[in-house]
């Protein structure tokens, strides 16, 4: 079967390019940092939307088989914010993504990111 994948937070594309290579059809990209957005589109042709997840119309993302997030580590890590969920930066983002999650539903849902090594954080979605 070959399985139809968005990505959210694309980075540079690392998930999408392994994902392809299992035979996975990348059709739906999202990334804001437009370094990255540059890199990305010399290796992909599908629709990238170079924009804050919050500005996206989740109506418009295709109908798809697997989600991929790759959300913002930042306010999780020891080495960044440790505010957790509380993060105004970033510490939202992991709930866009159970927004997109609930507007696509998709059969597979793919998170990336760091275990949860500081306190803010564990135990929120239980």
């Amino acid at each position: 079967m070959n399985y139809k994948v968005a990505s959210l937070f694309a980075g540079v594309g690392g998930i999408c390019l392994g994902f392809k290579n299992a035979g996975a059809n990348i059709i739906w990209a999202n990334e804001m940092d437009k370094g990255a957005c540059i890199t990305y589109k010399h290796n992909f042709n599908h629709p990238l939307i170079e924009s804050k997840i919050e500005d996206v119309d989740l109506n418009s993302i295709p109908k798809i088989d697997i989600l991929t997030s790759g959300f913002p580590c930042t306010s999780f890590s020891i080495a960044g914010y440790q505010k957790g969920f509380e993060d105004e930066k970033s510490g939202h983002l992991f709930m866009e993504t159970l927004k997109v999650i609930k507007t696509t539903q998709p059969q597979v849902i793919f998170l990336e990111n760091l275990t949860l090594p500081t306190p803010k954080g564990r135990g929120i979605l239980k």
